[in-house]
């Protein structure tokens, strides 16, 4: 079936071609001709399955023409995503003359105050500056048709609740409401239960496994060699544009300070950057300015960039969730990428619960020629009860959670194995050196049951 199938406005379907667009994917065919139908939906979908497109083209059909005041509400947990979402209601629109803006913070009020004087038909928003504009009497929202509430986990996961339902109770009874996520956990319930009147419910993919799509594997390495074995895998690594995630801001800071003495091009992006640094670096990492974005969890689901062949958690994120997440950023729209992360044996619990809640074990490789040291716990490592500042250990870049009394498995994974995946970003090179401590030895790929055993302790 093709977009021109699904009933999409002939405006909308010329947008759809000069974005580039071709065959509709599994969550748009299920979800568009519920939006057209003006039911409400609960909408959940693997990240980088076209979830924007799936609420977005339906809407602008729906709309048909610009109006007096806005129609359309959807919001967004960050204000990159915030942004993201306008631009591509805006380029789905370009052959109509409906009107979009985006309202987040981080800027200045003037610009987005004049674009809603001049009428707009959408509004992209976070929840903190559309209430700005609504405490301050220069918005109303009891002219609201559509209410669209995106990446609704993340909004509930970032406390934003009481403010979200201050909305809704805002909108007119009688409007649309969508939910789009990429987890549908049990606290959205809560707020289906008032915001949404007899839903339909739309899952496309398993929630908890990763994109078939992409290579993902652990590096064992100890603490203190984190940073080390991060600048090694890039030199062995072909790439053209890397993700490295950190826990804290403090540690994205300290690993990207370092990577651009390493004479790499690197970006920051994280929630103390102003807007505009925020903006710049986007921008660049999209133009290819910056090979590497460093970038925290905050920002996991608020960047959609075609082409990013590698990431690389430099810090094992601290909720299953945000693995699938994290490593979602690259293997986008079917394309091939691979997702690499360093753990060391602070880690073992939260290895343990990324592959119950995935469901499998994670392969596990060695670079070939890297000194690797001991993998045994760092005795200055955080002891149960202790707060640990991020940016961590003493050659490490990125914070950790506490050990709380973890010990890690050994070393595994076949010796000599490549350090990336199949198609895009393969390494420069390969060969079959000796195995870890828990592996065996010899080059070639990794299996979906390699590694070593990380749900027991050692």
């Amino acid at each position: 079936m093709s977009f021109k199938d699904l009933n999409l406005s002939p405006d909308i379907l010329r947008g759809v071609v000069s974005a580039g667009y071709t065959d509709p994917t599994p969550i748009q065919l299920r979800a568009i001709p519920v939006v057209l139908s003006g039911r409400d939906l609960i909408a959940s979908a693997q990240t980088g399955t076209g979830k924007t497109a799936a609420f977005a083209l339906p809407i602008l059909s729906r709309l048909g023409a610009h109006g007096r005041a806005p129609r359309v509400l959807i919001l967004e947990p960050t204000r990159e995503l915030a942004a993201q979402v306008e631009t591509a209601f805006r380029d789905f629109a370009r052959h109509t003359d409906i009107r979009t803006v985006a309202l987040f913070g981080g800027v200045g009020y003037g610009a987005q105050r004049n674009e809603l004087k001049r009428g707009v038909d959408v509004i992209s928003a976070t929840p903190g500056r559309l209430m700005d504009y609504i405490k301050g009497g220069e918005l109303s929202l009891n002219t609201i048709e559509i209410l669209v509430l995106d990446e609704v986990d993340r909004m509930l996961d970032m406390g934003f609740l009481p403010v979200v339902k201050d909305i809704i109770a805002r909108c007119p009874k009688g409007r649309q409401t969508l939910f789009f996520s990429a987890t549908v956990p049990p606290e959205i319930a809560a707020v289906a239960s008032f915001a949404l009147k007899n839903p339909d419910r739309v899952e496309c993919g398993v929630n908890r496994s990763v994109n078939q799509s992409v290579n993902h594997a652990l590096y064992p390495v100890a603490w203190a060699q984190k940073f080390d074995l991060l600048v090694a895998l890039l030199e062995k690594t072909d790439f053209q544009s890397v993700l490295v995630f950190s826990r804290t801001k403090h540690g994205a800071d300290k690993i990207a300070t370092r990577l651009k003495a390493a004479k790499h091009t690197v970006a920051v992006l994280h929630a103390n950057r102003s807007q505009n640094q925020r903006i710049e670096a986007l921008a660049g990492f999209k133009s290819g300015k910056y090979e590497i974005m460093v970038a925290t969890d905050i920002a996991a689901r608020g960047i959609d960039v075609a082409g990013v062949t590698h990431v690389i958690n430099y810090d094992v994120p601290e909720n299953p969730e945000d693995y699938v997440h994290r490593i979602g950023r690259t293997g986008r729209a079917m394309a091939v990428g691979d997702a690499f992360t360093l753990v060391s044996p602070e880690n073992a619990d939260d290895i343990r619960d990324i592959q119950r809640f995935i469901g499998a074990k994670i392969p596990e490789l060695r670079l070939e020629g890297f000194p690797y040291q001991p993998f045994v716990m760092n005795p200055s490592y955080p002891k149960k009860g202790q707060n640990q500042r991020g940016g961590g250990g003493n050659r490490g870049g990125g914070g950790q959670r506490p050990a709380q009394g973890r010990s890690g498995g050994q070393q595994g994974g076949g010796g000599g194995q490549r350090p990336a995946g199949q198609g895009q970003g393969q390494p420069k090179r390969q060969g079959g050196g000796q195995g870890g401590q828990g592996g065996g030895g010899g080059g070639g790929r990794p299996s979906g049951g390699g590694g070593g055993d990380w749900r027991s302790r050692r």
